[in-house]
Parts: structure tokens; sequence; C-alpha cells
């Protein structure tokens, strides 16, 4: 079966669209929010490293049952998360589908400044730094999107994807919350990105260590 990923790509190409500029980004998104996908097929596509460990400063698609699901607001069971570091009992990740497909597309241009400036598919954004991203105004879409994630309440392969496709993944309409709507989630997000409040000191991850009784997990 065709990759998904391969094939708008070249139909990207064919276009005469650059990658990661205003036009690919208007490109892809009107190519591919209304696209009928499946999750299980998307884990399985041949443009995706599927594999049970992840490295910090990649992006992965996994599906995942929260642990504490029965308290919580809402959940995305098919998380596309950049992995930040690793963390008690799993890992810190950057869950982009918290956040709607624009200010993700705009997310994502910052968090690509930290990477390589010609990524190939075997780069990663090994410098990604959460520190720094916290502490900074325009990277204030951190907030709603920042989880902890449990490694035992992972139920898939992690698809680890490739950094050229990242322009491709992140306007995929996969994201899986139950509990709410995506629409209510996002209006949540971009009320916690522009609260003045929240998580903005600059160590991140000695915030979450000095708060670790309370249930940051999910």
């Amino acid at each position: 079966m065709a990759s998904l990923f391969d094939t708008l790509q070249a139909n990207a190409f064919r276009a005469g669209v650059k990658a990661r500029t205003r036009q690919s980004r208007k490109w892809f998104q009107n190519n591919v929010k209304n696209l009928q996908v499946s999750r299980q097929g998307l884990l399985k596509d041949t443009a995706l490293q599927q594999t049970g460990n992840t490295i910090r400063g990649n992006m992965y698609m996994y599906f995942y049952d929260p642990k504490h699901k029965a308290t919580l607001p809402y959940y995305d069971r098919f998380p596309l998360t950049v992995l930040v570091d690793g963390a008690p009992g799993g890992f810190y990740g950057l869950n982009l589908h918290y956040l709607p497909y624009n200010t993700r597309a705009k997310f994502l241009d910052d968090l690509m400044a930290f990477g390589p400036p010609n990524p190939k598919e075997s780069s990663r954004l090994t410098g990604l730094r959460y520190n720094l991203i916290s502490g900074v105004r325009k990277f204030k879409e951190f907030r709603p999107c920042f989880k902890h994630y449990l490694g035992a309440n992972v139920r898939s392969q992690f698809a680890r994807v490739p950094m050229t496709d990242w322009e491709i993944a992140i306007f995929l309409p996969v994201e899986q919350f139950k509990k709410s709507s995506k629409t209510a989630v996002w209006q949540e997000s971009l009320k916690q990105a522009r609260s003045p409040g929240g998580i903005s000191i600059k160590n991140t991850k000695a915030y979450y260590t000095r708060n670790r009784k309370k249930k940051w997990a999910i």
C-alpha cells in the first residue's frame, strides 16, 4: 500500500510547493484536513518507523489510555508528541493535537528553529530545550501541550515521524479527544496559552520535580 506521507509529498512537489513556507502550510492544510485516515493504518505507514523506543527530540504517534482518565476533563487517545525528556515512569512530551491547526503550525516553526537548518529524514531535534521554551513569551503554546505520559499506558508501538514529514503530520485530522470536542479543547488551550499565569519558570523539569506529589502524569 502506498505511503500517505510519500503520496502527499509527491503531490506537493508536483504542485511546486516549497517546504516550510506559508504556501506549504496552506497547501497541506487544504489537502490533508478532510482526509479519512485510519489511525491503525497510519501507525503502519511505510514512511514512519515503528519502534518500541523513543528518543528525545523526535515526533511520535501512538495510542494511549490515560491512567487518570476518570478525573481528567478531557484527553487525547492518539497523541502526536514531540518527546522532550524522560520522566518518572515514562516521558515528557509536547502533544501538538492540543492546539488548533494554524497555531500548531506556528508552534512547530518555533520548535524547528532549535533543530538543524536543513533537516533530513534522520535529523532529530536533540537540542530541544523545554527550559527555554517555557520562559519565552512567543512559546506560550507550550503550556497546554506539555504532558507527562506513562510508558505502562501506551497501547501501541510508537511510530516515529521523520522531520521531513512533520509538516504533514500536524495537519492530519487524527486527534482523538474523549470527554470533549476538539473545538472545545482548542478553545481551552488557547485560553491557557494566552493566560498571564501558568508554567512560566525557566526550568520546567524542576517545577514538575518539586511538585511530583501532584498528579501531573496522565
